[in-house]
């Protein structure tokens, strides 16, 4: 297949003055070059693309590609992850992951909770805090956490998020809508496991590669796996897999959310209990992190067996049956299958 690789690159950004941390969700060289090498090695003819701005100049040129796998995380906006996957409707061009639907309301971990919540599964209490008043009004028992309402990466997730009366919650939502330039999500602190589920398929045939419980190290902040943390993760953080009845319970409860939530081909869902030992959903990562060593779906996937070439080779596989692309080689996708 030809294949087109949209990314948002961190190299491509630093120019534009942003920091480290608005810069923490782009990707690196080397992950591109993991993906572009694993589709080669399966014989795909790869094009780099790059970022949205380089995908349109080639969309309006007339170039096209049987799939175009994209990773792009887009740089503003509430709905900037969808942003790639809208465009790329636009011109009719088969892609890889998340429609822009699904990509929007997953970025705003509100939305999302909501409908997970309206489906039945477990999810925290939260409060939406726009403004100083927001703060004042809000409800939620203690401790809470709060954190950015469309972020990932663990942005904004700080020992500050952990917020013990209603002055910390005012003073940790005032720095977040300050830092990030949009409300921040208060919810109800779940002091159980934290796991995060990896998910490869589509229907009826979506199926949990692994769940991974994730386990602070004495050098991490106290029971937030922040930002600090997951880049710090090969000495903060202790990650294995788990299949206990709580695994399993947060395995079930992340495909159901894959579902309502309308993921497609992979992602990551995060998960976290509460004093009972049950699961909630937190959040849902439709594009996932695919560094090969440092993002966690390749890591849980590693762990479980399923090498990184096998995932992407899982991910291209699904999203070709999903459109419909043709017969593809009989190998395509048996290893993760």
């Amino acid at each position: 297949m030809r294949i087109g690789l949209t990314y948002d690159l961190r190299d491509d950004y630093h120019g534009l003055g942003l920091t480290e941390e608005q810069l923490a969700e782009f990707d690196s060289p080397e992950t591109i070059a993991a993906i572009a090498g694993a589709l080669q090695r399966r014989g795909h003819a790869v094009t780099r693309i790059g970022h949205i701005r380089a995908l349109a100049a080639r969309l309006v040129a007339g170039e096209r590609w049987d799939l175009v796998f994209n990773i792009c995380e887009g740089l503003s906006g509430r709905s900037r992850e969808a942003q790639v996957p809208a465009l790329l409707e636009a011109f009719g061009q088969p892609y890889t992951f998340a429609d822009p639907l699904t990509m929007a309301v997953t970025l705003d971990k509100a939305v999302a909770k909501r409908l997970v919540r309206d489906a039945g599964l477990p999810t925290a209490p939260f409060a939406v805090l726009a403004s100083d008043a927001d703060d004042a009004a809000c409800r939620l028992a203690f401790p809470a956490f709060v954190k950015p309402l469309a972020e990932g990466t663990g942005k904004g997730c700080e020992r500050a998020s952990k917020v013990r009366d209603a002055a910390a919650l005012a003073t940790a939502a005032r720095d977040l809508r300050a830092r990030f330039g949009q409300p921040a999500l208060a919810e109800a602190f779940l002091p159980g496991r934290e796991f995060t589920v990896g998910i490869l398929g589509n229907g009826a045939g979506a199926r949990v590669i692994a769940v991974m419980e994730i386990a602070l190290a004495e050098t991490a902040d106290e029971a937030i796996y922040s930002f600090e943390s997951k880049e710090l993760c090969e000495t903060r953080v202790v990650y294995t897999l788990a299949d206990d009845a709580e695994a399993r319970a947060a395995a079930e409860t992340a495909l159901a959310a894959y579902a309502v939530l309308g993921c497609r081909d992979a992602a990551r869902l995060d998960l976290r209990s509460d004093a009972r030992g049950v699961p909630h959903f937190l959040e849902a990562n439709p594009v996932a992190g695919l560094h090969p060593t440092h993002s966690d779906l390749p890591m849980l996937a590693t762990k479980a067996g399923l090498a990184y070439d096998a995932l992407i080779d899982g991910i291209v596989h699904a999203a070709a049956r999903r459109q419909g692309l043709g017969r593809l080689d009989h190998r395509l996708g048996a290893e993760a299958a």
